[in-house]
């Protein structure tokens, strides 16, 4: 199986700034997104700084910025803000806030002012359901499920993603996004099960090239890897 043969699009997670570049330019990657975790792990210290170059780098592809509020009035305001930047830009909306009040209503008079949402943090088909139900109708949106963090409970996302997929898709309003990627293979699971993006972080974009390679071919790297390791050592058991 290649990439070329997949449906899913990939769109790269993270927020530096040159591997965004990075990943524009190898062709693979199709849109982006970014996190208040994945801003404080780069380092960004003016929000809306790097929300400009940012978009000024990936100009043309599609790109989700987050709020950073708690309360939903700060939420919109955020949100306004952030989606005054540029046609091509999504707003994360977490499913609830630190309280765990839904933030349906505000996706809800987000979408119906026209604002492209980006509902993350999602979990459950519950969630899912209540996301598409406010959804303006032929507007264009984004539901991010968490499978990777789901499948650190040790619950399967495949059956989940499937179902999740199947709705979003008869809504007509929304793209399923595959969040918290693990490794290459669950780019293949995406893909099966229906989903319309997965994200991916810099690390696991640096693999996309290990795409095809036999298993022998990988077991033969893998000894030779550790040959240069033991090189490097410097030492010898006997």
């Amino acid at each position: 199986m290649k990439l070329s043969d997949l449906n899913v699009q990939i769109y790269a997670d993270g927020a530096v700034i040159d591997d965004m570049i990075k990943a524009k330019d190898s062709g693979v990657v199709k849109g982006f997104t970014t996190n208040p975790s994945l801003m404080k792990k780069a380092g960004v210290k003016d929000y809306v700084s790097f929300a400009k170059e940012a978009l000024a780098k990936v100009t043309g592809l599609p790109i989700s910025f987050e709020v950073f509020g708690d309360d939903f009035e700060t939420m919109e305001k955020e949100a306004k803000k952030i989606s005054s930047l540029g046609e091509n830009v999504f707003v994360k909306i977490p499913i609830t806030n630190t309280k765990g009040e839904s933030s349906v209503p505000l996706i809800k008079k987000l979408s119906a002012e026209g604002i492209k949402v980006n509902a993350t943090a999602v979990f459950t088909i519950k969630q899912v359901k209540d996301v598409l139900a406010v959804l303006k109708p032929n507007s264009t949106n984004i539901v991010s499920i968490f499978a990777g963090r789901l499948a650190d409970t040790g619950i399967d996302p495949i059956p989940t993603m499937t179902e999740a997929a199947k709705l979003c898709h008869e809504s007509g309003n929304a793209m399923l996004l595959w969040a918290s990627c693990r490794e290459v293979y669950n780019i293949f699971e995406a893909d099966k099960c229906g989903a319309d993006i997965i994200t991916c972080t810099a690390p696991v974009i640096a693999k996309l090239n290990l795409i095809g390679i036999s298993p022998e071919e990988r077991s033969l790297q893998t000894v030779q890897g550790f040959n240069k390791d033991v090189k490097a050592l410097g030492f010898s058991i006997l």
